[in-house]
């Protein structure tokens, strides 16, 4: 391995056209290890506590608006059915109109399909109002 001391051939004024990669590839491999340790240790390090499934008991008012969406998706109004989203959006403007605004309380039936209580969500988006609850059976007692 020669070193050249002096002058250059060139002059001083010579461009200098490779670019030193060395630092960035060592700030990479340190930053990659870095992560290799972090990553595994904040994934599974972090005890946690689930949440337990709780019965809160709810009083039923009588102004509360009751919508119930069957397992085939169909969506009723107290008792008789509602055709289409658009419907119960009219009916629900009705009720965010009034002071106070009553509850509107879900009941969706186990086996029905997200889609038919996303409708009545969005239902309830659209015309304004502010308190939806859904409505639960207790866990069974063994």
């Amino acid at each position: 391995m020669s070193m050249q001391v002096g002058p250059s051939a060139e002059g001083d004024d010579a461009v200098m056209s490779a670019i030193n990669t060395t630092p960035l590839v060592d700030v990479m491999l340190v930053l990659l290890i870095i992560f290799l340790i972090t990553i595994p240790v904040v994934t599974t390090s972090i005890p946690v506590v689930l949440p337990k499934e709780r019965v809160e008991v709810r009083e039923t008012k009588p102004e509360n608006i009751i919508i119930s969406v069957d397992k085939d998706s169909k969506v009723f109004w107290y008792d008789s059915r509602v055709d289409s989203v658009d419907a119960l959006v009219e009916k629900l403007k009705k009720v965010a109109a009034l002071k106070p605004q009553p509850e509107v309380q879900v009941r969706g039936d186990m086996a029905a399909r997200y889609e038919g209580v996303g409708k009545v969500l969005l239902a309830c988006q659209r015309a304004g109002i502010v308190k939806v609850a859904f409505i639960t059976e207790p866990p069974a007692l063994n």
